[in-house]
Protein backbone atom coordinates (compact mmCIF):
# COMPACT_ATOMS: atom_id res chain seq x y z
CA UNK A 1 0.00 0.00 0.00
CA UNK A 2 1.56 3.13 -0.77
CA UNK A 3 1.48 6.35 1.89
CA UNK A 4 0.71 9.16 0.34
CA UNK A 5 2.46 12.32 1.66
CA UNK A 6 0.45 15.10 3.04
CA UNK A 7 0.11 18.49 1.33
CA UNK A 8 3.58 17.45 0.19
CA UNK A 9 4.11 20.43 -3.05
CA UNK A 10 2.75 23.21 0.40
CA UNK A 11 5.14 21.33 2.71
CA UNK A 12 7.74 21.81 0.25
CA UNK A 13 7.48 25.12 -0.35
CA UNK A 14 7.12 26.43 3.27
CA UNK A 15 10.14 24.47 4.22
CA UNK A 16 12.07 25.88 1.08
CA UNK A 17 10.68 29.12 2.80
CA UNK A 18 12.26 28.10 6.07
CA UNK A 19 15.24 27.14 4.89
CA UNK A 20 16.06 30.73 3.70
CA UNK A 21 14.91 32.26 6.51
CA UNK A 22 18.03 30.13 8.18
CA UNK A 23 20.44 30.87 5.39
CA UNK A 24 19.91 34.41 5.88
CA UNK A 25 19.55 35.08 9.61
CA UNK A 26 22.03 32.26 10.54
CA UNK A 27 21.46 30.06 14.19
CA UNK A 28 21.52 33.28 16.53
CA UNK A 29 18.59 34.75 16.30
CA UNK A 30 15.63 35.34 18.43
CA UNK A 31 12.27 33.13 17.76
CA UNK A 32 10.70 36.78 16.72
CA UNK A 33 13.18 37.65 14.30
CA UNK A 34 12.58 34.22 13.01
CA UNK A 35 8.95 34.20 12.88
CA UNK A 36 9.10 37.90 11.13
CA UNK A 37 11.34 36.76 8.07
CA UNK A 38 9.38 33.98 7.46
CA UNK A 39 6.04 36.10 7.45
CA UNK A 40 7.85 38.31 4.80
CA UNK A 41 8.68 35.25 3.03
CA UNK A 42 4.99 34.12 3.34
CA UNK A 43 3.68 37.13 1.80
CA UNK A 44 5.95 37.46 -1.05
CA UNK A 45 4.71 33.76 -1.87
CA UNK A 46 1.43 34.79 -1.57
CA UNK A 47 0.59 32.03 0.45
CA UNK A 48 -2.53 32.56 2.91
CA UNK A 49 -1.47 32.23 6.36
CA UNK A 50 -2.60 33.61 10.18
CA UNK A 51 -0.04 34.57 12.54
CA UNK A 52 -0.08 33.71 16.28
CA UNK A 53 -3.57 32.11 16.10
CA UNK A 54 -5.32 31.46 19.24
CA UNK A 55 -5.60 27.42 19.95
CA UNK A 56 -8.60 27.01 22.59
CA UNK A 57 -9.02 23.37 23.53
CA UNK A 58 -10.90 21.22 25.89
CA UNK A 59 -10.35 20.38 29.62
CA UNK A 60 -11.31 17.20 29.66
CA UNK A 61 -11.50 17.50 33.54
CA UNK A 62 -14.55 20.27 33.50
CA UNK A 63 -15.50 20.57 30.02
CA UNK A 64 -14.96 23.97 28.92
CA UNK A 65 -12.77 25.39 26.97
CA UNK A 66 -8.63 26.91 27.71
CA UNK A 67 -7.31 29.56 25.87
CA UNK A 68 -4.15 30.61 25.79
CA UNK A 69 -2.15 27.97 23.44
CA UNK A 70 -0.80 29.96 20.48
CA UNK A 71 0.59 28.61 16.97
CA UNK A 72 3.12 30.33 15.67
CA UNK A 73 1.50 30.27 12.08
CA UNK A 74 -1.78 27.85 10.01
CA UNK A 75 -1.08 28.14 6.50
CA UNK A 76 -4.29 27.78 3.92
CA UNK A 77 -6.09 26.12 6.73
CA UNK A 78 -3.94 22.84 6.50
CA UNK A 79 -0.49 23.17 8.34
CA UNK A 80 0.40 24.73 11.41
CA UNK A 81 4.07 25.80 11.45
CA UNK A 82 6.11 26.27 15.09
CA UNK A 83 8.75 27.71 15.00
CA UNK A 84 11.56 27.73 17.63
CA UNK A 85 15.08 29.40 18.76
CA UNK A 86 16.39 26.63 21.38
CA UNK A 87 19.72 24.69 21.61
CA UNK A 88 17.08 21.45 21.08
CA UNK A 89 13.65 20.03 20.67
CA UNK A 90 12.17 18.14 23.54
CA UNK A 91 9.21 16.15 23.81
CA UNK A 92 7.43 19.06 25.30
CA UNK A 93 7.44 20.66 21.88
CA UNK A 94 6.02 17.75 19.95
CA UNK A 95 3.70 17.66 22.47
CA UNK A 96 2.67 21.11 22.11
CA UNK A 97 2.36 21.11 18.25
CA UNK A 98 0.09 17.64 18.75
CA UNK A 99 -2.17 19.77 21.38
CA UNK A 100 -2.53 22.38 18.30
CA UNK A 101 -3.36 19.63 15.92
CA UNK A 102 -5.94 18.05 17.88
CA UNK A 103 -7.75 21.28 18.76
CA UNK A 104 -7.86 22.27 14.90
CA UNK A 105 -7.89 18.93 13.28
CA UNK A 106 -5.36 20.44 10.94
CA UNK A 107 -3.39 16.97 9.89
CA UNK A 108 0.12 18.60 9.57
CA UNK A 109 2.27 20.41 11.41
CA UNK A 110 5.98 21.71 10.75
CA UNK A 111 7.88 21.96 14.03
CA UNK A 112 11.42 23.99 13.10
CA UNK A 113 13.58 24.85 15.36
CA UNK A 114 16.45 27.65 13.86
CA UNK A 115 19.14 27.10 16.36
CA UNK A 116 19.98 24.00 14.83
CA UNK A 117 23.36 23.83 13.21
CA UNK A 118 21.34 22.24 10.21
CA UNK A 119 18.02 23.02 9.45
CA UNK A 120 15.52 19.53 10.12
CA UNK A 121 12.15 20.41 9.86
CA UNK A 122 10.11 18.02 11.46
CA UNK A 123 6.59 16.82 10.26
CA UNK A 124 4.32 15.57 12.71
CA UNK A 125 0.81 14.30 11.84
CA UNK A 126 -2.12 14.61 13.92
CA UNK A 127 -2.49 11.09 15.07
CA UNK A 128 -5.79 11.37 16.36
CA UNK A 129 -7.29 11.69 12.99
CA UNK A 130 -5.63 8.62 11.34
Amino acid sequence: MKQEILYSVLSYKITGLCFKVHNELSRFAKEKQYCDRLEQLLQNANLHYEREVAVPFLSLAEDNIISGNIADFIINNEIIIECKAKKFITKQDYYQIQRYLQATGIKLGLLINFQDRYLKPKRIINYSLH
